[in-house]
Formats: C-alpha cells, sequence, structure tokens
C-alpha cells in the first residue's frame, strides 16, 4: 500500500464541493424502488453470506464516501431499525447530504466530514459498510479498503465496487483524451465542461468515440460530464484485481451485489449442454475465474461490485442444489421483505382467484428473467409467507389439503408427491432471490 497522494485527494475533494455528487433533488426517495431496497436492505447481504435470516434492528451502518446522501437516504429507507452514519471528504456534499435528510425526516442518519483513512477515529465498529462508487478515485484504493476492514466488526458485511476496466472503457478512453488537452490539469469546472460540450458537438456523428461515449445521453448535464468525461482520479479494473484488492487486506469474496447479471453459464446457448471441454473445465474454476472470464466474454457490467468481509469461521452450508429430502423437511421459507407490500400481496391475490399465473419479476424487476408462477402454486406458497415464516413441511401440507387426488393416476397426492411438487418452485424462487431458506 502505498502513501495517499494529497494532491490528487485534494483536487478530487474540490471537484465534489463544486458539484456535489449525485446531484439529485433533494425530494428524491427509494421508497418506491423496490430494486434498490432490496440491494441494501441488511437482509440480503446476509444471507448471501450465512443462509441465516437476522434482524437488522440497531445494526450500524457506515455509508463511506456518502457524498449528496442519495444513498445514505436509501439505507435508512431500507434499514428503518439501524443507524447510519455518512462521512465524506467534500465538506459542501455533506451539507447537501444533510438537508436532504432532514427534508425527508429521517431520524436514523448522521453524516460527518471524513477522509477514508481517518475512519478509525470515529471510535465506532460497524454492522455493514456501504462504499458506493468511491474506491476507484483513490491513488491507493487498497489503502482505503484496509481503513474500512478496521472499523468493520468481525462478524459485519461490506459492499464496495470499482470500475470495470471492460465495461467502463470507453469513459476511460474519453478521459484519456480530455487528459491530454489539459483539461483535468486542474479541478475541471464550468470552462472546462463547455469544451466537451463544444468538442462533442463539432465531431461527426459517426465518430466511434462519440457514439460508443453515449454524448446524446451522458452530455446532457453538468453533472454527467463531471461525473464520466471528466472525473478526477477515475480508473478502470479487472476482476483480477479486485480479488488481489480483497487478499491484500485479507477480506473474504462473498458475493456480487447483482449476481444474476454474471452468470458465465447465461452466456452458452445450452447451458445443460456444453462443449466437452467446458464441461470439465467449469466445475473446476474457482469463482474469481468464473468471474473474469464473463468480464472478459461479456464485459457489460459498469461496475465491479461486491460483498466481502472478515474470514469467517466455518460453516456447514450446503448448497441448495445439492438438499436432500432430510434437508427440505428441516428447512424454514421466508419470503424476503422487498416483497411483503400491499402491491403483491393484491396481485397475488388477484392472481390466485383469477387462476393467472403471478409475474413476481414485476416486484422485483432487476432480479433476472420474468419469473412465472402458476396460480395454485402461488397460492399454496406465498399466500401463507404474507403472514410469516412457514416450514417447507407446512407448504407441502397446504399444497396436499388443496390437492388432495392427483389427477392423472386418481389417487391420493401423498405427501411425497406434494413436496415435489413444491420442490422445484421453492428452489427456483429462492435461486431468484426471492425466497429465502434455512435450515
Amino acid at each position: 500500500m502505498s502513501t495517499p497522494d494529497p494532491e490528487l485527494r485534494e483536487k478530487i475533494r474540490r471537484q465534489f464541493d463544486h458539484c456535489p455528487y449525485p446531484s439529485t433533488p433533494v425530494e428524491h426517495t427509494y421508497a418506491d424502488d423496490p430494486d434498490f431496497l432490496y440491494i441494501h436492505n441488511l437482509i440480503t447481504a446476509f444471507y448471501r453470506r450465512d443462509r441465516t435470516v437476522i434482524d437488522p434492528a440497531g445494526m450500524v451502518i457506515l455509508d463511506a464516501g456518502c457524498g449528496s446522501g442519495i444513498k445514505a437516504l436509501g439505507l435508512a429507507q431500507a434499514n428503518p431499525s439501524s443507524q447510519v452514519i455518512g462521512v465524506d471528504l467534500s465538506p459542501e456534499s455533506v451539507e447537501f447530504a444533510k438537508k436532504r435528510i432532514q427534508y425527508h425526516g429521517i431520524e436514523n442518519v448522521e453524516f460527518q466530514v471524513l477522509d477514508l483513512e481517518d475512519l478509525p477515529s470515529l471510535g465506532l465498529e460497524f454492522d455493514y459498510i456501504n462504499c458506493d462508487e468511491v474506491l476507484y478515485l483513490l491513488d491507493d484504493p487498497a489503502a482505503g479498503l484496509a481503513a474500512m476492514s478496521r472499523v468493520l466488526k468481525p462478524t459485519g458485511i461490506l459492499r464496495f465496487n470499482l470500475h470495470s476496466l471492460y465495461g467502463r472503457e470507453t469513459m476511460l478512453r474519453v478521459q484519456t483524451a480530455f487528459r491530454m488537452m489539459g483539461l483535468m490539469d486542474s479541478n475541471p469546472e464550468d470552462v472546462e465542461v463547455d469544451v466537451v460540450r463544444e468538442t462533442f458537438e463539432a465531431l461527426h456523428d459517426y465518430t466511434l468515440l462519440k457514439q460508443r461515449a453515449n454524448w446524446q445521453k451522458v452530455g446532457e448535464s453538468k453533472e454527467s460530464i463531471l461525473a464520466n468525461y471528466l472525473l478526477m482520479g477515475d480508473r478502470g479494473f479487472s476482476v483480477p484485481h479486485v480479488f488481489e484488492l480483497l487478499r491484500l487486506t485479507q477480506l473474504d469474496f462473498i458475493s456480487m451485489v447483482e449476481w444474476q447479471k454474471w452468470n458465465l453459464l447465461d452466456l452458452f446457448k445450452t447451458p445443460n449442454n456444453l462443449p466437452p471441454f467446458w464441461e470439465m473445465a467449469l466445475p473446476e474454476a474457482s469463482i474469481e475465474d468464473q468471474l473474469a472470464l464473463f468480464e472478459l466474454f461479456h464485459p457489460t457490467n459498469r461496475l465491479i461490485d461486491l460483498w466481502c468481509s472478515h474470514p469467517q469461521l466455518p460453516q456447514d452450508i450446503k448448497p441448495i442444489a445439492a438438499w436432500g429430502r432430510s434437508d427440505w423437511r428441516s428447512s424454514t421459507i421466508h419470503l424476503h421483505p422487498q416483497l411483503n407490500t400491499p402491491a403483491f400481496r393484491a396481485e397475488l391475490e388477484r392472481c390466485a382467484t383469477q387462476f393467472n399465473p403471478l409475474n413476481i419479476q414485476a416486484f422485483l424487476p432487476e432480479r433476472g428473467a420474468s419469473a412465472l408462477v402458476d396460480a395454485t402454486l402461488a397460492a399454496c406458497i406465498l399466500l401463507p409467507l404474507l403472514n410469516g415464516p412457514q416450514t417447507f413441511q407446512a407448504i407441502a401440507q397446504r399444497w396436499q389439503t388443496l390437492h388432495p387426488i392427483n389427477p392423472i393416476t386418481n389417487t391420493p397426492t401423498t405427501p411425497d408427491d406434494a413436496q415435489a411438487a413444491v420442490y422445484s418452485t421453492v428452489q427456483g424462487l429462492e435461486a431468484g432471490g426471492y425466497l429465502l431458506i434455512t435450515r
């Protein structure tokens, strides 16, 4: 780990004092954004690591590099029984953040002006740390990650991200061009933003950099230009770089935050019938290698966004795909709390009454492909979960009660028949993140 560059740090501070990021209006709320709340709900992260369903009440969350406070607001809305502390090196950003929280009348959030390397001075340890869109700006990301690890509780979870070298490639090229033109020698402000606008407007539309930089979308606002084309300290990283940072700071990888968007098997036309080489190689490939291959084959993710933690004591966590009957019979099914809303209940009851399939993906749009659930299975599995966790046995018995006769054999439905009927649906919904299963 190197010594922080004070000159670069001061340039970054001045940039965000000049234009606090993001400049999202103070009235913006995440209360009606289920996907944001899903990702930032502590239950999601801890379930990904431990396969348990925690109670976030009283937990302390750090929003490291909180900027204008929009993520701190969302963390508080996703975890209303937890305490959120936001820190940022930009005093102007912190003032913006305070106004945002005051506008929404939220009381479980506070802010301080503080550099990441000075986090231990808070004298606190955190159950969860959110460091979003920050580390790639530091001259030594490992030092910032190490500072956060020092204030992370032994059982805590840290979420951070870095710009992907491949997914961010065009923006990094744009920055290189404007750096060559001298627009980033000092803190870019209105003059430099105007030069960027004039440059792109003057270029032919067929110019590849203009096409790939998505100028018509990004170039509409000063904030977008500063956060993309003229972002001080911006760099790209690859999956191997990120895993090397984890090794340097003695942190363990848990999961990508949007793990469904990093599935290497999804890139193959027939994942159940792979070419012989891949059939043999993939089961032996590490998680790091699988993620690195995905990024090389299909660099669609702008961020390498992940959860990590201190090494944990070994746990006997058998993959659900490998469970046997005894595992299922001792399991408990939970509905992810982000689905337990009046709108979801109303749609579920409508589908069950009218015998229409339920599109559960409509209520968490970013969880992956459309997930249609048969009306009778939805009524059997999901309706009781709205009232609280249910054992797998209880759900199977409910199916047996609702379907006492096998329509093909015209014989009584057995417990094994009922368990088989709900097993695949429950497993699929858990894989999509809609259900949480504990044992």
